[in-house]
């Protein structure tokens, strides 16, 4: 692990914190200690900010070939070391390994899209008059503040910090303090391919946090964590003007239609509600089910929840790993428990196994209602909360219900339900007939309570570029018989 003493990068060089405070970082497997870590400040903030706007008119006059040549190498450099990050990430947040390397891989593919796509991102032109041409050129925000969560800390990290690197743009980034060894090694391996300042790194929570989401050099904040820290952000970011980037939490709604094949249903909904321990950003939160298929459905939803290995992430045949923390695996009990003392029914889990570390079981409940908190609110753990519906519209309207907008899956046979589907349901993605997946490059943009702004995809690039409007029109020579002429002629 890390030594404590080099934990902030700034013009290219790792030295201490400025803060006298740290953290202590624990295998969520079995509770012991990885490492001690600073917690990060407001001058850890202030040095690596500086050192960012310093370095960014520099870096932004680089050619975009350029550019992309260096996150090409970046790519090379963590695919290198792919295993150590698998790793890191799985004795920091309990990942099973082969999930972990799932993510590092993502990361490397994602840092080679954006290295390619960057060169060719290009603006427009309005052909306003004959003398006259508007050009519409993309131009770097500036100085971008990347903060990023513990569940997926590579492949996130590697998509917004590329996006941001490639488009001219000189980057602050914060990973989360539950990941903070992953972040460190991540920047680490960038920052050798980049000139000093491009990429600076404070580690920690909320105390460096909030000084760089408020700090007024900042004009890019790009988010993906917790509503209640993307809600404080966007209040920072309306005080110094800057420009927001957020994914929030999420309650996405898994809809199970009639006519559909219960197994298969029931292998969908347990990736979506147990992979990753429940802990993505697009996991089943709720469940709506047609009752001509609910029995069935649950009988083998319980089966594949009772079917997981759950275990230490470092062990290969382990398919279920611990949440994150155990002040993580509290809220999903308390979850579970109050929907019991609501009426709900445990069919499978639902107890915190004895023994060390955050584990908790794959959990089915039935009898779910809409006004329970585990329906409601955002849960982060292994558990399939399960209403039974009468019809399609029932599910439909019930899965609207939410102030969250981030995406929703709709398992259906019925090419009209499934259309239905997308154009009615309040959220940024809808994936039909498959609860994870889509096209390599994909885009998503979360809606209402769950963030805005283009998080993947090649949108993401317009998020980490303004357009600047340029009006080009010659200066008047009075030779030309054309020069008297205005845009509405002589």
């Amino acid at each position: 692990m890390r030594d404590i003493d080099r934990w902030v990068l700034a013009d290219g060089e790792w030295t201490a914190s400025a803060g006298g405070q740290s953290r202590m970082v624990t295998d969520p497997a079995t509770g012991e200690p990885l490492g001690e870590v600073p917690a990060g400040c407001g001058r850890d903030v202030e040095r690596a900010v500086s050192s960012a706007r310093r370095a960014q008119p520099g870096w932004a006059r680089t050619a975009p070939a350029d550019r992309a040549a260096r996150l090409h190498k970046i790519a090379d450099r963590v695919a290198a070391r792919a295993e150590d990050l698998a790793g890191l990430v799985t004795r920091e947040m309990g990942k099973p390994i082969g999930d972990a390397r799932g993510g590092v891989e993502a990361g490397v593919g994602t840092l080679r899209q954006y290295a390619e796509l960057g060169p060719l991102h290009r603006g427009r032109s309005l052909q306003g008059h004959w003398h006259a041409t508007d050009l519409m050129v993309y131009e770097p925000r500036g100085v971008v503040a990347v903060i990023t969560p513990w569940n997926d800390p590579v492949a996130i990290a590697c998509g917004l910090i590329g996006a941001a690197v490639v488009t001219g743009n000189t980057v602050v980034h914060k990973p989360s303090e539950r990941t903070p060894h992953t972040g460190a090694l991540l920047a680490e391996l960038m920052a050798d391919e980049l000139p000093p300042g491009v990429l600076t790194m404070v580690p920690g929570d909320a105390r460096a946090g909030e000084p760089l989401a408020a700090h007024p050099d900042v004009d890019l904040i790009a988010h993906v964590g917790s509503t209640a820290t993307g809600r404080a952000i966007a209040q920072a970011a309306a005080r110094t003007g800057a420009a927001t980037l957020l994914e929030n939490g999420g309650k996405d709604a898994l809809i199970v239609d009639a006519g559909v094949e219960a197994k298969w249903a029931a292998g969908q909904a347990a990736t979506g509600c147990f992979a990753n321990a429940g802990q993505i950003c697009t996991s089943a939160e709720r469940i709506y089910v047609h009752k001509d298929v609910a029995e069935p459905f649950l009988a083998a939803l319980v089966q594949r929840a009772e079917e997981l290995r759950m275990g230490p992430g470092l062990h290969e045949d382990t398919t279920l790993g611990p949440l994150v923390d155990r002040a993580q695996r509290d809220l999903v009990d308390r979850h579970v428990r109050r929907a019991v003392e609501a009426g709900g029914r445990v069919l499978t889990g639902g107890r915190v196994p004895d023994g060390p570390g955050a584990f908790y079981p794959a959990t089915v409940l039935s009898g779910c209602t809409d006004d329970m908190e585990i329906m409601r609110e955002e849960t982060f753990g292994p558990v399939a909360a399960v209403r039974v519906v009468d019809s399609f519209d029932e599910a439909l309207r019930l899965a609207t219900a939410s102030r969250y907008g981030l995406a929703a899956t709709v398992l259906t046979p019925s090419m009209t339900n499934a259309q239905r589907a997308w154009r009615e349901l309040p959220v940024g993605t809808v994936k039909i007939n498959a609860m994870f997946g889509g096209a390599p490059g994909g885009a998503a943009q979360p809606l209402r309570a769950s963030g805005h702004g283009f998080g993947y995809g090649p949108e993401l690039l317009d998020e980490m570029t303004h357009t600047k409007v340029v009006h080009l029109a010659p200066h008047p020579d009075p030779a030309s018989p054309r020069s008297g002429e205005s845009r509405y002629g002589r």
